[in-house]
Formats: C-alpha cells, structure tokens, sequence
C-alpha cells in the first residue's frame, strides 16, 4: 500500500469515527436507550402546545425519562402528544404533565410530575391531568395590561 493510500485511508476513518460521535450526542442516546430496556407510550391531551417538537424531552425531577414521539389534532381539534418513556420508569396513574420552556424564549420540553397512586401507567394509557404552554407573548401582553392599567389609577 503506497503512503498516499494511508493517508487516504487514514482520513475517511477519523472522518467516519467523528460523524459516528456526532451521531451519538445528538440521537443515538435515544436508540441505545431503547437497546437496552424499551420504552413504553403515554398520551397526554393539551389545548395548545405552542413550540413543542417531536424529539424534545420528557423530563421527571429534571432527568431525561423520554422524549416527545407523536403529535395529532383529536376530534375537538385538541392537540394529542404522544411520549415515550424509559421502561424503568414507573409512573403512578395520577401523573400529571406540563409543558415548560427552558429560559424565557428557550425551548419547550415535557415535564412529568407524579402522583400518589399505587396503580402504575402502562403502556398506551392516557395522562388526565395536563396543563398547556405558557405562550410567552400572552404572557407579556398581560403584564403591559396590567402596568398600563396601574399607571391609569396612579395619581
């Protein structure tokens, strides 16, 4: 094999090394997750979930237990998401689910907060209680309302 050859060889394998690593950090967590337990699906019903994307993360207590799988209209024109959590993770069936934004304007993610039940979530069950996103522009429009609204009593 000439030197050029090496060389050649060399390169594509750091080259396929690194995007192998890329591949990692940025999904392959989810694929080797899976590997190793399974996960199981919960569905969760919202009246808007502003922001939230298929692969954001579902989180328990600030760890990653999942990830956002699905997402669809209902027939009241409600949004329907669908999760999948880590198979070690046993939920009680009173779990309720929120959608929180990381920072003011930063991205959405799911957290889970569970209950008191003694009867766990199993596979394809629904969660009942769900709070929606806080659009931030909403949220924003009430607080200038709500100054605007001080300034005009105001002497």
């Amino acid at each position: 094999m000439s030197q050029q050859t090496k060389e050649i060889f060399a390169g594509a394998l750091a080259v396929a090394v690194l995007a192998l690593v890329f591949v990692y950090f940025y999904g392959g967590r989810e694929w080797t997750a899976e590997a190793a337990g399974g996960s199981y699906r919960l569905t969760a019903t919202f009246n808007k979930v502003d922001g939230l994307l298929t692969g954001d993360q579902v989180q328990l207590g600030g760890i990653r237990i999942g990830r956002v799988d699905r997402q669809a209209l209902d027939q009241s024109y409600r949004a329907v998401v669908t999760f999948k959590i880590d198979s070690w993770v046993r939920l009680p069936a009173d779990t309720s689910v929120a959608i929180h934004t990381d920072g003011l304007f930063g991205s959405k993610f799911v957290v889970l907060e569970p209950g008191g039940e003694e009867e766990h979530l199993k596979d394809g069950d629904h969660i009942s209680y769900a709070q929606e996103a806080v659009i931030v522009s909403d949220l924003l429009d009430m607080i200038i309302a709500e100054g605007k609204s001080k300034r005009k009593k105001s002497p």
